[in-house]
């Protein structure tokens, strides 16, 4: 029999220091490997350990804190232990974390760090190059896995939870800053209550039955909300240990699990199709995992993993904001989320008119037939638990006008009440799991010389999430040099390894609306199907036309994952 949790913890603090005497195992992790030529070697530290070395850095965190600073600190980290022992130690501390992502770049990731008023920046020797000749300043660096970093914990090796704090921690303090992004630039840091990150692992541990037996294999980066509130989170409510990989890998996805035990993984973006790609083995259901939950596997890769690997895949929406959440249920059809979540009033709106949508009219191989009416914006005219943006207003009324909450992302529903995703609104794009927005990317672009006007916008990837494509209007007399252009991107210090044009559309003259500004409908309309010359990015980094043959194929490979339909909105 499944032992889970039954009570609804106040704060995420609560439930570190619960941990305290459990001397069962708590954090599993592999100590050296990782590429470097010698053998895995997987350390186990009990539930006691890890919240012994919380406990640990949170006293640290109180000394180390300026007074009167906002008390945040930044982690730019691996899935090293150090990521979950500063969770823990913001939690105890009553501080918060803000999720400092490795893939951005020289002044944008300076931006990140400033913006969120981090007076600590916890970090490890690898990414240091990153960090170099960037004005921080009043921020202090901890470089984990130094002989420094050891000394300046050695005397609190003996603190216990609740021993030091910077503010009592309680339902109502701040303890994530993670970012996310859309279409008004910079990324925004979703504001995360300890309350409502606890109320939701617990949610999570009870929904899938989490108990000590369990094992979270986290391989998903913990600087995004996916890996803390869906893995991190639900573990610790029920009691679970977590398994942690420095970065994902699809090769060394199920040695890893064999080899921790793992029962329960997440996933975005195209994880499942790398899982996919690696080449089949005969023991591929041979572990113990039991369940992965996520989002963007898409209904056909879903299918397919689950026949491969004989594992559950659960498919769920929900945002880092938690404004609005989707849960799947037995009854869900294929290429639907599910239904709205429970006390959630969510509605297809059309967000020119303010009225609901039309249902979705499907024919009998679940295709969209009325599009243009049925899809609209996803909101919630609840409100949800949007706790707001990090010293970002505008963006937060953006985000609740009239008293909704917008989400941003595009929807159509059912006669039934099913909603399926549709994409994402205007100049959002969602790559890799990695939201960006367009006009970060624009303003690198426009510094190509040849580029007279350049207009950034997502194409449905062919298996899962976005893809950058960029329409270029050339100055008068300039040229496409394919191999000027790839290396333009390659010397951009803040173009962040997301951000590269999967497609480039080299237009005549970049089409207008009446008030003169790029109609980006338009462009989204025709993506890479259309008269102009469009050039794609190769896996080596260079660019080459896209042939009627490539064109054919790319939309076969739209076709066997179950996404053409969407190059049709």
């Amino acid at each position: 029999m499944r032992r889970t949790t039954t009570t609804a913890p106040v704060t995420v603090a609560e439930l570190i220091a619960s941990r305290w005497g459990d001397h069962r195992p708590g954090l599993r992790y592999e100590e050296r490997g990782d590429g470097d030529g010698r053998p895995a070697r997987y350390r186990v530290l009990t539930h006691h350990r890890t919240a012994q070395e919380s406990a640990a850095r949170a006293a640290l965190l109180v000394d180390l804190m300026p007074a009167g600073a906002h008390p945040h600190l930044g982690v730019l980290l691996d899935n090293t232990p150090e990521f979950p022992f500063w969770l823990g130690a913001a939690a105890l501390a009553g501080a918060a974390v803000a999720g400092i992502n490795p893939t951005r770049r020289g002044p944008e990731l300076a931006r990140d760090i400033l913006h969120t008023d981090c007076r600590l920046l916890i970090t490890e020797p690898a990414h240091l190059p990153l960090l170099r000749g960037l004005d921080l300043p009043g921020v202090r660096i901890l470089v984990t896995g130094t002989e420094e970093y050891a000394a300046l914990l050695a005397p609190y090796a003996a603190a216990a939870p609740g021993a030091a704090t910077l503010r009592a921690p309680a339902s109502g303090s701040r303890f994530l800053l993670y970012f996310t992004s859309g279409s008004t630039g910079a990324p925004k840091a979703a504001v995360c209550t300890q309350g409502r990150i606890a109320a939701a692992g617990s949610a999570l541990a009870r929904r899938f039955a989490v108990g000590p037996q369990d094992v979270h294999y986290v391989c998903m980066p913990l600087f995004h909300g996916n890996a803390v509130i869906a893995d991190w989170m639900p573990a610790l409510a029920g009691g679970a240990a977590v398994a942690l990989r420095r970065r994902f890998s699809a090769s060394a996805f199920l040695d890893d699990v064999r080899a921790h035990g793992a029962t329960y993984f997440t996933y975005v973006g195209r994880a499942v199709q790398y899982l996919l790609a690696t080449e089949p083995r005969p023991d591929d259901r041979d572990h113990p995992l039991r369940l992965g939950f996520g989002t963007e596997a898409g209904a056909v890769d879903a299918a397919r993993f689950t026949e491969r690997f004989g594992v559950r895949l659960v498919e769920g929406y929900g945002a880092t904001e938690g404004g609005a959440s989707v849960q799947s249920t037995p009854d869900t059809p294929p290429g639907a989320l599910g239904r709205a979540g429970a006390g959630e009033d969510l509605a297809v709106i059309d967000p020119e008119t303010g009225e609901e949508c039309p249902p979705a009219v499907l024919d009998g191989d679940g295709r969209l037939r009325n599009g243009s009416e049925a899809i609209g914006e996803l909101v919630n005219r609840g409100g949800g638990l949007f706790e707001g943006y990090w010293r970002n207003p505008e963006a937060e009324a953006e985000r609740t006008r009239d008293g909704w909450y917008w989400t941003g992302d595009l929807f159509f529903r059912d006669a039934d009440g099913f909603l399926y995703f549709a994409g994402r609104t205007d100049d959002r794009l969602r790559v890799d799991s990695e939201n960006l927005a367009a006009a970060v990317i624009e303003n690198i672009l426009a510094r190509w010389e040849p580029a007279a006007a350049v207009a950034v916008h997502a194409v449905p990837d062919e298996a899962a999430g976005d893809q950058v494509m960029a329409a270029v209007a050339l100055r008068e007399g300039a040229r496409f040099s394919p191999e000027e252009f790839a290396a333009f991107l390659a010397a951009q210090p803040d173009l962040g390894t997301k951000m590269a044009p999967r497609y480039v559309r080299l237009v005549s003259a970049m089409p207008v609306t009446a008030t003169n500004k790029i109609h980006r409908a338009a462009l989204r309309r025709t993506g890479f199907r259309c008269p102009d010359p469009v050039w794609h990015r190769t896996p080596a980094g260079g660019y080459a036309p896209l042939t009627p043959a490539a064109l054919t194929a790319l939309l076969g490979r739209y076709a066997d994952h179950g996404r053409a339909h969407l190059l049709d909105g």
